[in-house]
């Protein structure tokens, strides 16, 4: 089912492939999804079905492979980790996907939160400040079958002004605050889940309005601190 797109880039025109999936990594991922996802409360059913597909078992190492359907972060080199299933599960669910939105993603990292993205929206364009993770990341992509996903290497802290606005916003890095950038390059109605905060942070959804922003918490979470402009803040 996973979220199809009538128009422009959707999933008529992406042959994304598990091809390599034997019956043991399907049912990894279902029991995951039931025993991790659900059992915690995620229940947007375009979010849980791409939990239900995305081989996340290809995003992690291969000496990690028997652990990718755990509910726990995994290192991926360089100090860098591939999230959890729920958080990224929550994250993903925090921004409401629909089929025909416009997201950014800052953090390729591994690639995994682009392809659950990828699953629920039109269009995903994500930003990876480490050129070896971001590459590794649009090869696997691109092996996939994701082709409504388009990656770059650079410092994600100034967006993705070229293709701005965008309907969501989502950040796998903690910056000491919400950069300025970000915020302006949601649409009004759009919005952004940002981990704030130093050794631990605040997971924040920002929605634009009319007249500004709103700001409200969603859960406690760790992430890496986002590298690059953002450190000269810290």
């Amino acid at each position: 089912m996973a979220c199809a797109s009538g128009d422009g880039v959707g999933a008529d025109t992406k042959p994304r492939g598990n091809g390599d999936d034997d019956p043991g990594q399907v049912a990894g991922r279902s029991s995951m999804v039931s025993g991790q996802i659900e059992a915690r409360g995620i229940s947007n059913e375009r979010v849980l079905e791409a939990l239900r597909k995305v081989p996340r078992h290809r995003f992690v190492p291969d000496e990690l492979r028997g652990q990718a359907y755990r509910d726990t972060p995994l290192p991926i080199g360089h100090q860098q980790t591939i999230s959890q299933p729920y958080i990224v599960a929550l994250m993903t669910e925090l921004i409401e996907p629909e089929p025909d939105m416009k997201v950014l993603e800052i953090g390729t990292g591994s690639g995994y939160q682009a392809a659950v993205l990828a699953e629920c929206v039109d269009r995903v364009f994500t930003i990876e400040i480490l050129p070896e993770l971001g590459r590794r990341a649009d090869e696997l992509l691109k092996e996939l079958g994701y082709e409504n996903v388009v990656t770059r290497i650079g410092d994600g802290y100034d967006g993705w002004p070229d293709e701005a606005p965008f309907d969501a916003i989502l950040v796998t890095a903690a910056p000491p605050s919400v950069p300025k950038p970000l915020l302006e390059q949601l649409k009004v109605g759009g919005r952004l889940v940002i981990p704030v905060g130093e050794f631990s942070q605040d997971l924040v959804v920002v929605t634009r309005t009319e007249d500004g922003y709103e700001r409200r918490p969603a859960s406690y979470v760790r992430f890496v601190p986002m590298t690059g402009k953002a450190q000269e803040q810290r």
